[in-house]
This record gives structure tokens, sequence and C-alpha cells, in this order.
């Protein structure tokens, strides 16, 4: 019998890919299945990028890159700091990788040691959880209320802060809620990390460009902490490039080339193809961005319009990305005759096998009480699943 190693075998799946493996399984048996699991936007990728990969191909960019990343891809990405955040990153402070994803492993793998607590307010995007655990740091959760959209508070993050302590994780906008934290309420957090010489902070901003009031704000923009401030990035969600797997950072110097360091013994650099579809993103139109952006707009204005004619569901209005992360907590006890439902796993896999709709729980995030409804699917998508949701939650006594 093979002896896989401790930290593979205690190591969760990631439970939006578990569920949408679950959905292809009933799919491939005949079942109409709605998926509405993945954090994935249902745009093609915009066709001057797609241009510029082409062009990539017949130019010969076929070869190993540097691990940090094409110096001209290095320039555009400090160009759109400067242009989007008003940040000023120097090319020694910037590292492309994998997707966000392995950006933010980067990080967490060279800053937190075994036993370093890492702080996470809840609700938190899976992926954050497991990464620390890999690195053998302490998950020290953060609770945040529905009525405040989930956001964690200054005085929220004061209060969980301990000399243990080495890194905080938190986006804006958020996965899995879509909250989006205003400018003062940054300033609020940064203050208290300012009051903390040895904490630092990944500022995960990977779905900026799907922000729905005003212009997106950086928790880099304070200089009294950028320097313990790394800010994440990536092309999946503004420009539909969820498969093409570039993300990047902009870090204090001694970070980012830790980072160049850990990523050269894992991957060497992303793809260079594309590295140069990201350079045709970031320098490029950002009128289909807008669009799409337009669009989930109005696709959350009907998914609230539906949940709300739901008896027992309790929303709130995210301000960005393309999650809703309702609470379901009323439905709890209940059963359909056959079914009970005890918690939100058992919500989310009632849903599946009975509605054919597939979710995610919110236990998958760290808040119990909820799951998440990613609504980055067509109108008429969006109606039919909430259709079968209403119906097959009525059956519950």
């Amino acid at each position: 019998m093979t002896q896989l190693s401790n930290r593979i075998t205690q190591l969760a799946p990631s439970a939006t890919l578990q569920m949408a493996v679950l959905a292809r399984e009933l799919k491939n048996k005949g079942v109409d299945v709605i998926t509405l699991s993945l954090g994935e936007p249902d745009f093609d990728t915009p066709q001057h990028i797609k241009e510029a990969a082409k062009q990539a191909i017949d130019d010969g960019y076929t070869k190993y890159t540097p691990v940090q990343g094409y110096p001209d891809l290095i320039q555009a990405i400090s160009t759109k700091f400067k242009r989007d955040n008003n940040l000023d990153y120097a090319a020694n402070q910037i590292v492309t990788s994998t997707g966000a994803k392995q950006s933010i492993a980067n990080v967490v793998l060279c800053l937190v040691n075994p036993g370093e607590e890492v702080l996470l307010p809840i609700p938190y995007w899976v992926s954050y959880a497991a990464q620390v655990e890999l690195a053998g740091g302490t998950i020290v959760e953060i609770p945040t209320k529905l009525e405040n959209q989930f956001k964690m508070t200054a005085a929220e993050l004061d209060s969980a802060i301990t000399y243990q302590t080495k890194l905080l994780i938190f986006s804006s906008p958020c996965n899995p809620t879509g909250a989006v934290y205003s400018r003062e309420e940054l300033r609020e957090i940064a203050e208290v990390i300012a009051s903390y010489d040895d904490l630092y902070v990944i500022a995960d901003e990977i779905y900026e460009h799907i922000s729905y009031g005003e212009k997106h704000e950086s928790l880099a923009q304070f200089d009294f902490i950028k320097d313990r401030v790394i800010t994440v990035n990536g092309l999946s969600k503004g420009f539909a490039m969820t498969g093409w797997r570039l993300g990047y950072i902009g870090a204090p110097a001694t970070i980012a080339k830790a980072c160049v360091k850990m990523q050269g013994q894992f991957t060497s650099a992303t793809c260079s193809i594309a590295q140069r579809a990201a350079i045709a993103a970031l320098t490029g139109t950002l009128e289909p961005t807008r669009k799409m952006r337009d669009a989930f707009l109005e696709r959350r204005n009907l998914i609230l319009e539906l949940l709300n004619d739901i008896d027992g569901i309790k929303t709130y209005v995210p301000d960005g990305a393309f999650y809703v992360f309702p609470d379901i907590s009323s439905y709890f006890g209940k059963s359909d005759g056959t079914t009970t439902i005890n918690n939100a796993n058992d919500f989310c896999m009632a849903l599946l096998n009975n509605a054919h709709v597939a979710t995610v729980s919110g236990s998958a995030f760290g808040q119990e009480g909820c799951f998440r409804i990613s609504y980055a699917a067509s109108t008429d998508t969006i109606k039919e699943a909430m259709r079968r949701v209403k119906a097959y939650l009525g059956t519950l006594a």
C-alpha cells in the first residue's frame, strides 16, 4: 500500500473543484445539471488578446522565459499599477506566476513559518486556508457579519492579532461574498496594521475590474504600510482568461526576490504565450472588460430579485465579483421526506441531487450557515436555476 505524506493526506480538496466534479458526473449520466459553482466568466477571451497570442506563436515565443516574467510584461504590469491603482512598483518588485493562486502560494511559503498565525476574515477563498496549512501556519479566523456584507472591521482585525501573527490575507472585491472595501474602511485597517511592525498583508485584488460602485481601492495606496503589503492580481476574472493562467504580485523587493526563488524550484516561469497575451490585455482597450462588468451587474440584480422571492433565504447586495453568499440557516433541520438538511453541505448536496443545481457550501469558506452562488451564467440559466431552487426548497418542511 502506498504511504502518502501526511501533508497530502491531511490536505482537503478544493470544494469548488470538487462540486464541479460531482456536477460533471451527473451530467455524464444524462442529468441536466446547471452549474453555478465555479468562479469562471462565461465570456470568451477578448479578440485582441487572442490575436496577440497567435502572433506570439508565429514570432517564436516558445522558449523558456525569465522566472520573473518577460521584461516588457513586467513593465506593462508596473504601468498598470500606476494607471489603475496609483501604485509605484519597480521592476524588481513584480513577479508573474501561473495564476494568482500560485502568486499567493509563493508569498505564503516565503513568509510563513510553522506555528505562525495567519488571519483569515470569514468567509475566505477556499485555497487561502489550504496554502497556510501547507506552510505549517496556524489559521486564525476573524468572524464577520452579513449585515456588514461580511466585511472585516478594523476593530475585528485588531482584536485577532497576537504576538504570533505574521500575515493577513483578504480579498476586495471578495470571493465568496462580492464585498468591496471602501477607501475609508481600508484606511482604518491600514492604521491597525501600522501599529504591528511584523504583520504583513496579502491584498487579493483579482476581481478588481468587476466592481459596481466607485473606483477600486488598493490597500497598498497607504504609504505608511506599503512596505508590508503584497498586492495580488491577475487576468482570469477581468479578462475572461481563466485557462491562460497568468497572475502577478507587486511587493517589497525582498519578498518579490524570495518569490522568484521559490517559483524557480516549482514551475519556473509561466507560459510564454500567455505572457505575450497578457501584455495585450494590460496595455489594450478595457472596453470588453467593461461590457462584461455591466453584464454581471445586470445578472447580480436579477439573481438578488429571484433569491429575495424565496422564503428563508437572507441576502445582501454585493458590490463586486460575480457571487452571492446568502444565509440559508433557516432551512437547517428541515426535510423533504427523504433527506434532512442539517448543514450547508447537506443543503448544497440536496440542491445538486434534487434541483440539479450545483453551488458551493459555505463551510468551504469557513461560514457554515451560507452557500455560494456564482452568477457567471446567462440570464436564462440564472432564471431556470432559481426556479428549480425555489421549487425544491418549497418541498422542505
